[in-house]
């Protein structure tokens, strides 16, 4: 493996990660990359695929099993908002986006963020409210408020104890510095407080790679925050022994080009570039210390074993005991298929190098 100097942490983990040197798909557009790296599926057409996120939960929530507070499907902080996340299965599998910032001094989600109110207060609240609930008192035996008192139960579990899982401060301050006191760091070591409770999905957002403008500035910030968060990830899952049975990829929609414009206003940008870029995987299935596939000298264009993106997402699939040419349930009762048959037949282009 040839690992940036801006990497050193990474570069000391090598063993415990794989890379793609030879992913393409050809699309230069934040959103129809991004759906395309996201679904597996080309965008166009009359339907709104879901990302992989909302397939896990789908096979992989609360109907098959998971019992955890937290909704199955999390992304830390923002979604990418280029396109619905949960596509045709319905808002029931969009992401708990957490919103706020795991850096600062409180980490406040939103939605649970207590903002200084007591248990004691919230009781109170609640007592507030039942007792102007003059519809509810008028007839509590009525069966049409089951689902409500349900749903409202759930609600003030969710409000009082997973605020509980996203309270950074219950770690200690050595190992929170090693993900670096910064809002990727910090978002990683969230993640793996999740993982330990059996979260089935996680996105970290990370923001600020599209560098047309100043790409190698960029970079000695974003890479350095990179390579501390992820690199304590990897370790931390590995010493608690949660790696083996936790997938990690991280990519972006696509790399950038690898023409460098040093003309003003640019000033060494690079744009984006869908023709042959890299992706990290660990985990889960996948065997460390691999390098698939190659690019040709300039970094154009695959030189061996192109990686599509359905090739990765297919075999997340599988590793998660997913059938990728399984059906995939939808509300409109279509035959359709978790990735697209004309792309992946039965073992057509699975990553069985590393997996």
């Amino acid at each position: 493996m040839q690992i940036c100097e801006l990497l050193p942490l990474l570069a000391k983990q090598g063993d415990k990660y794989s890379l793609l040197r030879s992913v393409a798909h050809g699309n230069f557009g934040h959103e129809t990359a991004a759906y395309l790296t996201q679904t597996g599926h080309e965008p166009g057409g009359t339907l709104v695929y879901p990302t992989i996120g909302a397939v896990v939960g789908l096979f992989k929530g609360y109907d098959h099993g998971y019992k955890g507070l937290v909704p199955p499907y999390v992304v830390i902080t923002q979604p990418q908002g280029r396109f619905s996340e949960c596509g045709f299965l319905g808002p029931i599998y969009k992401p708990f986006a957490t919103g706020g910032n795991p850096a600062a001094k409180r980490f406040e989600v939103e939605g649970i963020s207590s903002q200084g109110i007591t248990d004691e207060r919230q009781v109170d609240r609640r007592a507030l409210m039942h007792n102007l609930d003059a519809l509810g008192k008028a007839d509590p035996s009525d069966p049409s408020f089951a689902a409500y008192d349900s749903a409202e139960e759930k609600a003030y579990d969710f409000v009082r104890d997973a605020a509980k899982i996203f309270d950074l401060a219950e770690e200690k301050q050595d190992l929170r510095t090693s993900y670096g006191q910064n809002t990727f760091g910090q978002s990683c070591l969230a993640a793996r407080r999740l993982v330990e409770r059996g979260v089935p999905y996680i996105t970290i957002n990370h923001g600020g790679w599209d560098t047309h403008k100043r790409h190698f500035e960029a970079m000695r910030q974003k890479l350095p925050e990179l390579d501390k968060g992820l690199s304590t990830l990897l370790t931390d899952l590995s010493d608690r022994g949660l790696l083996d049975s936790t997938i990690i990829w991280c990519c972006g929609e696509f790399g950038r080009t690898p023409r460098i414009d040093w003309a003003p206003p640019w000033d060494g940008g690079r744009g984006h570039y869908g023709n042959c870029f890299s992706v990290l995987v660990a985990g889960g299935g996948f065997q460390g210390g691999h390098v698939v596939g190659t690019s040709d000298a300039k970094g154009e264009f695959p030189a061996t074993r192109p990686v599509h993106v359905q090739d990765l997402i297919g075999s997340i699939y599988e590793l998660l005991g997913i059938d990728p040419d399984g059906a995939l349930p939808n509300p409109r009762g279509l035959d359709l298929k978790v990735m697209p048959s004309e792309e992946n037949g039965p073992g057509k282009g699975r990553l069985h190098e590393i997996m």
